[in-house]
């Protein structure tokens, strides 16, 4: 007798899973960089466009797919057709990368959240070198929050050949995180369902906290202004488009296996498709909301560079040029400069070199995204602000949740296929398989606890998936429409949903999101062929800064592994399948 599938408690567990899942660092650390880029608030219309011809239409089809299917990604695809098997392998090979190279920015975040208990946040100054008698040189060079990030987190190499030592306290941070989601996933849908709860709302309450509290900050209206004001001419600009479907791709979580998994456990007369809309709207809604709140303490971080800037210009005149105290003020350095120039032009050559050029504009302008944001950035504003501990806790406690919801959908992509499988169940029970999953991902981690981590890091976030999830969710739209039919497809969710399957949804799936996804593919595919050499920002000690540096040819050969070891499941599983089936023919046809 067949073993009856687990299912949700409920199916707001099931919305929180995929809220979870969907909302996750990069509606916080992404997007508004994007906002940044590409037009400020004009970035919302070809945002929100995506979202409607792209982002939903997708999202629907996974879901509808899982929750019919019932079953995981390796298991819905092959049920379509048994040639198809390779798009679901492919789904959980990236997915296991993923999950592999994503716990280590929970690790991270556990670190920094660990460190801000202390008093004064160790990323606020910087240490003393070894004779006590100044502060370290590269610290110097760089700033306090740099230093702390560089030397103290990662223990940077100079380089990507250099590998160096496992650092100890990310690796035993990492060991942690990968113990707090083996608890999460322990018991499957039973106890995912549970925490999807909390790591789904937490965010929420500690953004709502930084949102009343980023306003008050002194500058916080710059940030927003930066953020809302229009910017008509970037709508002309090709890539803004283009980075907005990439946005929303990624943002949803399409072609991970994640959703086909969580929609497998629903009831089949579930409601996907108002759960699809409810998804993608809180999706997208969460990301402007952060972004208001990025703005607002980025904002807060412009206003005190720049004023702090112009106090140190006006203390260097005042001292050079012996001017009274209070005399020089922010509203008339400029005149009185242009006074000084033109009376004393000798000495005020001389002062020139040894000035800064202050600009609130250069300051927001600085466009940062990923952990530069989320590390640096907004630790450079949060060791300003009063009472700096507290907001510190609640940002890294903030982070880690989004990571940890994220990693519960992960991580589901691949033990539910895994789980499915009647060789693998019935040897190994659910907790075991779970068990060795995260041991396995845990080992392999610590490749990015390494002096050279996070270059490699880098590597699999920047090549793990892009081109192999366009081709998986192309072949995934393709299948449906056209392998298992469209017409045929409807006929199915009417009879599970009631919900007939109306004009928007079939044009979306049949013409219109498959056409953007060949245009992204292409573009990211001639992007890597005629950007030339591949390259990587690497941390220069002696310069206290990012420099520019090619990869090596054993860097080159992984990032083509990476790319191969999920692109080439879809044919070569086809293949294999095809072969088998010849064989079987030929040993089933009777002998002459």
């Amino acid at each position: 007798m067949e073993k009856a599938r687990a299912q949700w408690g409920n199916s707001l567990q099931f919305v929180f899973a995929c809220i979870s899942y969907a909302v996750g660092l990069g509606n916080v650390w992404r997007f508004p960089y994007l906002c940044q880029m590409y037009g400020g608030g004009d970035f919302l219309i070809p945002y929100l466009i995506m979202l409607v011809v792209e982002g939903m239409p997708l999202l629907y089809m996974e879901l509808a797919v899982g929750q019919r299917m019932r079953q995981g990604s390796i298991g819905a695809w092959r049920t379509i057709s048994p040639y198809l098997g390779g798009v679901g392998v492919a789904s959980v090979v990236v997915s296991f990368f993923l999950a592999t190279y994503y716990n280590i920015i929970n690790a991270w975040s556990f670190w920094y959240l660990f460190n801000s208990f202390q008093d004064p946040l160790p990323w606020s100054v910087c240490p003393l070198n070894a004779n006590r008698t100044g502060y370290e040189e590269e610290c110097e060079r760089a700033s306090s929050t740099q230093y702390f990030w560089y030397r103290k987190t990662l223990n940077i190499s100079p380089s990507i050949r250099e590998s160096g030592a496992v650092q100890w306290e990310p690796a035993l941070c990492l060991m942690l995180a990968w113990m707090t989601v083996y608890l999460c996933i322990l018991r499957g849908t039973e106890s995912t369902g549970k925490v999807a709860y909390f790591t789904a709302l937490m965010p929420y309450c500690v953004l709502i906290i930084y949102l009343v509290r980023g306003l008050t900050l002194h500058g916080a209206t710059n940030g927003l202004i930066y953020m809302f004001t229009p910017k008509v001419e970037q709508l002309a600009n090709p890539k803004t488009w283009i980075n907005a479907a990439t946005q929303i791709f990624f943002s949803l979580g399409l072609g991970f296996g994640t959703l086909i998994a969580f929609a497998s456990y629903n009831e089949p007369s579930n409601n996907c498709q108002k759960h699809t809309i409810i998804v993608s709207l809180i999706n997208s809604a969460t990301s402007i909301f952060a972004s208001v709140v990025t703005f607002s303490i980025y904002g807060f971080k412009a206003t005190f560079n720049y004023e702090n800037c112009l106090n140190k210009v006006i203390l260097l005149l005042t001292n050079s040029f012996d001017l009274e105290d209070g005399f020089l003020t922010a509203s008339n350095l400029e005149q009185v400069k242009g006074y000084l120039a033109s009376t004393y032009p000798s000495k005020y050559s001389e002062v020139l070199p040894l000035m800064e050029n202050c600009s609130l504009e250069l300051e927001l302008d600085t466009a940062v995204q990923g952990t530069g944001l989320a590390f640096i950035v907004y630790t450079e504003a949060i060791k300003n602000m009063e009472v700096s501990q507290l907001w510190s806790v609640l940002y890294f406690f903030m982070l880690l949740m989004l990571g940890m919801g994220s990693m519960l959908g992960n991580t589901a992509a691949v033990l539910t296929p895994l789980t499915d499988s009647e060789v693998i169940s019935s040897h190994l029970p659910k907790e075991a398989i779970s068990g060795v999953m995260c041991l396995v991902n845990c080992a392999i981690g610590l490749l990015f606890t390494m002096e050279a981590g996070s270059y490699w890091f880098d590597i699999f976030n920047d090549y793990t998936a892009t081109l192999s999830l366009l081709l998986i969710v192309l072949v995934e739209t393709v299948a449906v429409c056209y392998v298992y039919g469209l017409r045929r497809f409807g006929a199915d969710l009417e009879a599970m949903t009631g919900c007939a399957l109306n004009w928007y949804w079939k044009a979306m799936w049949a013409c219109v999101s498959p056409l953007l996804i060949v245009s992204l593919f292409l573009f990211y595919l001639s992007d890597y062929i005629l950007s030339g050499a591949l390259q990587y920002q690497a941390w220069d000690a002696t310069q206290g800064r990012l420099v520019t540096k090619d990869y090596p040819t054993h860097a080159l050969a992984v990032i083509g592994l990476l790319v191969a070891s999920s692109t080439m499941c879809i044919p070569l599983v086809a293949l294999g399948t095809y072969v088998l089936r010849r064989l079987k023919r030929r040993d089933s046809a009777p002998v002459a």
